[in-house]
């Protein structure tokens, strides 16, 4: 069985305000393990986008534990033992994508050449071969979006975060891109936890799917799913994608039925 990536046992997270607590998570377990690729799905304010920033140590449990390769989340940040990946590329205009993508290694002090050649490789990576020179304004939203998954590959993280990365853009680009992603995934053997509000999206690319309830968030289902790691899009219409799918939509209701 693999090493164990991301250990939580226990976890909640309340944040104190001045009109009284917000509930935010309450008793998370799970277990993501090297080489998975796994999805949090849930509505709007569940906590997926709060779960996956603990587990990169932008926001701080306040119950049970959390490990990231056997680390505390602030220990495995300061090791760069992830790469983040935002829901808008967050690319500076007035840098151009290679420069973009060598930010990362510039503040970690890597000599220039060596940068030079990571930004080519994972921009070949991401089929961004021969704009290095571009400028993000002459880029498309979905070729940005790729960029910044370049920019979060650069310096070899094991753990790649990605945040609802497909979100703001067309549907047949979300397709587009959701194909590429699961070829890196596959080239890179990267491990993958991806927010996403979409049931096909999820079905689609992952190994697992955490289904979370409404606020506080709890995990209601943990779905196996055993896809061919080459699927393509024509795999959303088989009667298992379907039964997959069916099971993540009942979740989500039953999340929602035991709120009310």
């Amino acid at each position: 069985m693999a090493a164990k990536v991301v250990d939580i046992a226990g976890l909640s997270l309340t944040f104190e305000t001045k009109d009284g607590p917000v509930y935010a998570l309450s008793n998370v377990d799970l277990t993501i393990r090297r080489g998975e690729f796994v999805s949090f799905i849930g509505p709007s304010g569940c906590g997926k986008t709060t779960l996956l920033r603990v587990i990169a140590d932008l926001e701080k449990s306040t119950g049970g534990s959390i490990a990231v390769n056997g680390l505390s989340p602030e220990e495995a940040r300061l090791q760069r033992a992830y790469g983040y990946v935002f829901q808008a590329p967050a690319l500076y205009p007035w840098r151009n994508i290679e420069r973009n993508v060598t930010l990362p290694l510039e503040i970690m002090g890597m000599p220039k050449a060596e940068r030079q050649a990571r930004a080519k490789k994972y921009l070949e990576l991401v089929n961004l071969g021969g704009f290095e020179r571009k400028f993000p304004w002459q880029l498309s939203g979905g070729m940005q979006q790729r960029a910044s998954i370049a920019r979060a590959l650069s310096f070899e993280p094991d753990l790649l975060l990605m945040d609802e990365p497909f979100g703001a853009l067309d549907e047949i680009v979300r397709d587009h891109l959701n194909e590429q992603l699961l070829r890196l995934w596959d080239k890179t053997e990267k491990t993958v936890v991806f927010v996403t509000h979409s049931i096909p999206e999820a079905v689609f690319l992952s190994s697992k799917i955490v289904v979370m309830s409404p606020r506080p968030g709890r995990i209601i289902d943990v779905i196996e799913t055993d896809f061919p790691r080459g699927r393509g899009l024509d795999i959303r219409e088989t009667p298992e994608f379907l039964k997959i799918a069916h099971r993540v939509r009942e979740g989500l209701r039953a999340g929602h039925a035991y709120e009310d």
